[in-house]
């Protein structure tokens, strides 16, 4: 039965998106792939969308290589399937493009709900394959890749083994190739079992720069490097970074806080109401004396569209809480925080640290803040110098909490000390207001009753 060439496109993802980032490929030339097999991952400014294939047969060329940028209705991949596979239904003119699955990039790999679009027979689509992610690599060579399988590969492999980041580390460990080990998992996947049975087998090989006859546990030379190309979200976040720094003259601010009250009313009222509203940590407390702060200080509440040359001052406090995900930092945002009570501000701040690193917060959880918070908690350090979320004009750091002994009342007494360490847009915030504006931070820390009667 003849063959026919299905070739998939990248597709529209809506919101005006011209182009999108090639992340990941989940399949190679000379693969085999099956109807809604997730295919590739693509990066939108930030979240990202795995794209399943609508079609099964085999890879016959990739249109792009890891790190490239796409345009939308460009050709994303080349699938040879046999005429007359019911696997491989035509769709009607006009039908929808293939479902895709949206999750932000921040993520980590963790399956997460996917939402998709309706199929033309409005059959239900199954949820998309969420495959490990693969270990970094250079990126191959844009363009068509058909390259022949290497000899010593086992048959039916072709050009790279797939596997885990896991199998892969314990693979250079054992010092096994993984391209001489069978596959047994779906899609030519070495799983752990397969590595097992190969190295039953063969054995292990000696470790990379061991000299011959070296004693056990002598240390050897090493010349291993390894080349991370920077991409997807790591890269959104670099090009973040890069522009709040060389547009934005920050300052910084650091102020000592005795946190030792407010630590105290925190315990009693988790004794109190924990069963019934939840355990209070100190972050919301923390975004309750923000709230009541910026409402003297509004000025330190706003946004700066240097561009047009425009300061917004927001009556609404929509604070940014920076978490730190599998594959980078992203801030999800609670929003109308002057609104909520620090059980509900404690709430919100879980459900957002949840589907940030699940994979499945939304763009609107993800933007739109007014001033953000940053806490490395127990490595918080001293002190900081947080970079300021452009286009906002202030953020709060928060140092971890340490116990030192303090003149009061002139006896010497323990306290629980912390550092606040903000930085500032020093075109829009001068530092006096900047200097007020956490001394109101600390008074009302310092004082906690004030959190509950303002």
């Amino acid at each position: 039965m003849a063959a026919t060439h299905h070739v998939i496109k990248v597709p529209d993802v809506g919101e005006g998106i011209a182009e999108v980032e090639l992340v990941e490929w989940h399949v190679q030339p000379g693969e085999a792939v099956a109807e809604d097999q997730v295919i590739a991952e693509v990066m939108t400014d930030k979240a990202g969308v795995e794209i399943p294939s609508p079609v099964a047969g085999r890879v016959l060329a990739l249109g792009g290589a890891v790190g490239q940028m796409m345009a939308v209705g460009s050709e994303l991949i080349r699938i040879e399937r046999a005429a007359g596979d019911g696997a491989a239904r035509r769709a009607p003119a006009g039908a929808p493009a293939p479902a895709v699955a949206v999750a932000p990039a921040d993520a980590g790999r963790a399956p997460a709900p996917a939402k998709t679009m309706p199929r033309p027979d409005s059959a239900p689509l199954p949820a998309p394959i969420s495959m490990p992610v693969a270990a970094p690599v250079a990126a191959p060579a844009p363009g068509p890749s058909m390259a022949p399988p290497p000899a010593e590969m086992p048959a039916g492999r072709a050009g790279r083994p797939i596997a885990s980041p896991a199998v892969r580390r314990r693979a250079w460990e054992l010092g096994v190739d993984l391209a001489r080990v069978p596959a047994g998992g779906p899609a030519g996947r070495i799983m752990q079992a397969d590595l097992d049975a190969h190295v039953a087998a063969h054995g292990t090989a000696r470790p990379a720069g061991a000299p011959p006859g070296a004693a056990p546990g002598a240390a050897a030379e090493r010349h291993d490097e390894q080349v991370i190309p920077v991409i997807g979200l790591r890269r959104r976040i670099a090009m973040q970074m890069q522009e709040s720094k060389r547009r934005i003259p920050h300052f910084s601010y650091v102020e000592e806080v005795d946190v030792t009250d407010v630590e105290t009313l925190r315990a009693a009222l988790n004794a109190r109401w924990a069963a019934e509203r939840g355990h209070l940590t100190l972050l919301p407390l923390l975004m309750r004396a923000l709230v009541l702060a910026v409402q003297d200080h509004p000025q330190i509440n706003a946004t700066f569209d240097d561009e047009a040359g425009v300061v917004t001052r927001h009556g609404a406090v929509h604070i940014g809480v920076a978490t730190q995900t599998e594959r980078g930092l992203l801030v999800p945002v609670v929003r109308h925080a002057e609104s909520l009570t620090p059980w509900a501000l404690a709430a919100e701040v879980a459900r957002l640290a949840e589907v940030a690193r699940s994979g499945r917060a939304t763009r609107g959880e993800l933007s739109g803040s007014t001033i953000t918070l940053s806490s490395l908690g127990a490595l918080g350090g001293i002190v900081s110098t947080p970079v300021i979320n452009r286009p906002e004009v202030a953020i709060v750091g928060v140092n971890r909490i340490v116990e030192r002994p303090v003149m009061q009342g002139g006896a010497v007494v323990a306290r629980r000390l912390m550092n606040l360490s903000s930085s500032f847009d020093h075109r829009v915030v001068d530092g006096i207001d900047a200097a007020r504006f956490v001394q109101a931070l600390r008074a009302l820390l310092e004082t906690p009753a004030l959190l509950f009667v303002a």
